[in-house]
């Protein structure tokens, strides 16, 4: 839908992440889960410096899809160290970013997600209300993602394929401190669709995100296009969230992206640049970068929102 700026999101173009090392990442996604190479490509100069707020940086992307959906890793080659994600991370703190992979056997899945190196969040996978199934779990750099079932007759239809075992991702989920805030960005500046918000609490979903107390309001947003969605996970216990960290670069390994592709990049910066600023946008990038044709976007701006998550605005 268009905004009330007139900005509206056309896709969930891909998930960034920054990696410690591209290769060993690309073996986990293809190895555990059959993502598929589609790009490798390395960004460097004033492009890749601006771009991303590092000096000197020299930034390798390794594009990977998935049915419809698409991650890029991002290695970053030179331009500073890839601070490590604090191992005592927990589901509310603002960090939290994951991404959810579809899959049509959560028993299979899980088999072959254990020949792999990862870290439980969740203890194994769980049955949610409605015989939803999910698992959440850490990859070797530490970063939050979530196997999901769905059942027989819920869900769209493109999530009941039984032919393959990995489906494709279905949305990324944030944590956030406001529904009411983090709405009047995405929706009414970047036109994404509110399908609904729903409140989960109890046993499974402490279980789920090993978080006692746990009680989230989780809403969904869709694009104008695609598969991919954007989830807000608004945990109102247990308390002491933690921000992130101030002084957090795009290098570090806690860095990670939504790609939102849209129409009009300049009009949507300056939607952006016109919010108000109790909406805590701070940009990374100083302007729009006009990029090489080793990348799948021709211009792109990256940003922050009010509680520190990372947006890569880019225009095909």
């Amino acid at each position: 839908m268009a905004s009330s700026s007139g900005i509206t999101t056309q896709a969930v173009q891909a998930i960034g992440l920054t990696v410690s090392d591209a290769n060993s990442a690309t073996d986990f996604f293809t190895g555990a889960f059959d993502f598929t190479v589609t790009a490798d490509a390395v960004l460097s100069g004033d492009e890749a410096s601006y771009l991303y707020g590092v000096p000197k940086a020299q930034v390798r992307i390794v594009s990977l899809a998935l049915g419809q959906e698409t991650i890029r890793l991002m290695q970053f080659l030179r331009g500073g160290e890839s601070k490590a994600i604090p191992e005592d991370s927990k589901s509310n703190d603002l960090w939290f970013q994951h991404f959810a992979i579809i899959v049509s056997d959560m028993d299979k899945a899980y088999t072959q997600l254990q020949k792999f190196s990862f870290t439980p969040i969740s203890p194994q996978p769980q049955t949610l209300p409605n015989d939803i199934k999910a698992f959440k779990f850490r990859d070797a750099d530490g970063h939050p993602l979530e196997l999901l079932q769905f059942p027989a007759g819920l869900g769209p239809d493109h999530w009941q394929e039984k032919d393959k075992l990995f489906l494709g991702m279905d949305h990324s989920a944030i944590a956030i401190t406001s529904t009411e805030r983090s709405l009047a960005l995405y929706r009414d500046i970047l036109g994404l669709t509110h399908q609904g918000s729903g409140t989960n609490i109890g046993i499974k979903q402490e279980t789920m995100d090993n978080l006692f107390s746990a009680k989230v309001i989780v809403t969904s947003l869709t694009p104008a296009t695609g598969r991919l969605g954007v989830e807000f996970l608004d945990y109102l216990t247990p308390p002491g969230a933690r921000p992130f960290p101030i002084d957090q670069k795009t290098s570090d390994l806690v860095h990670m992206h939504f790609e939102l592709l849209v129409d009009d990049i300049d009009a949507a910066v300056e939607a952006l640049e016109d919010a108000p600023v109790s909406m805590g946008v701070q940009f990374v990038s100083p302007k729009v970068i006009d990029l090489p044709d080793v990348l799948p976007f021709k211009r792109a701006v990256l940003w922050r929102g009010p509680d520190g998550h990372n947006v890569l605005l880019v225009q095909n």
